[in-house]
C-alpha cells in the first residue's frame, strides 16, 4: 500500500512538473503598447503568410540594437501586431489577427538566440512552432541582420 501511495505521489509530481513546463513554454505577452512603435507596414501579396498590416514595437534594449545596426543585446524584445486588410483597401486596418513576440535569449540555440512566441489577437498563446513558423524564414532571409527583418528606418 505504501508503495502504491508513493508511486501515485511520484506520478502526480511528474504530471505537475510537465504541466508547469508546458505552461511556461510561451511566456505571457508583455505590456508593449508603450514601447517605440514603427511606421505602418503593409504586405499586399495575398500568398504571403504575413499578408496584411503590421506595427512593430521595440523595447528600449531593442531600439539600442536597431541603432547598432541590428546587433541586439540579451533581453531585447520586439512585438509585431498583425492586422487584416479591410476589404481591398490597404489604407484601412482591419481586425487584429495575431501578435508575435521575439526576445533575444542566448539559450535558444535552435532559433539563433531568439525566443519566438505567437499569440492570438486576444493575447492568448497560439501554439506557434518557433522553428517551422518563424526561424526557418528568419534564418534564410536575415541571418546577417541578427535574424530580424526590420531595421531602425522602420521607426522613423
Amino acid at each position: 500500500m505504501k508503495r502504491l501511495t508513493l508511486l501515485n505521489t511520484l506520478l502526480f509530481v511528474l504530471v505537475c512538473i510537465g504541466c508547469a513546463a508546458a505552461a511556461t513554454s510561451t511566456p505571457p505577452l508583455p505590456k508593449y503598447q508603450g514601447w517605440t512603435k514603427s511606421v505602418r507596414k503593409v504586405v499586399t501579396d495575398k500568398k504571403s503568410l504575413f499578408y496584411g498590416i503590421h506595427y512593430i514595437y521595440a523595447d528600449p534594449k531593442a531600439i539600442k540594437g536597431y541603432q547598432a545596426g541590428n546587433k541586439f543585446p540579451e533581453g531585447s524584445r520586439i512585438v509585431v501586431e498583425h492586422f487584416n486588410i479591410k476589404g481591398d483597401n490597404s489604407s484601412i486596418d482591419g481586425p487584429k489577427n495575431m501578435v508575435v513576440l521575439m526576445k533575444k535569449d542566448k539559450t535558444r540555440k535552435a532559433t539563433g538566440g531568439w525566443l519566438y512566441a505567437g499569440y492570438t489577437a486576444e493575447g492568448k498563446p497560439s501554439r506557434l512552432d518557433p522553428v517551422k513558423n518563424c526561424f526557418e524564414c528568419h534564418q534564410k532571409e536575415v541571418a546577417g541582420r541578427d535574424y530580424i527583418f526590420s531595421g531602425i528606418a522602420d521607426f522613423k
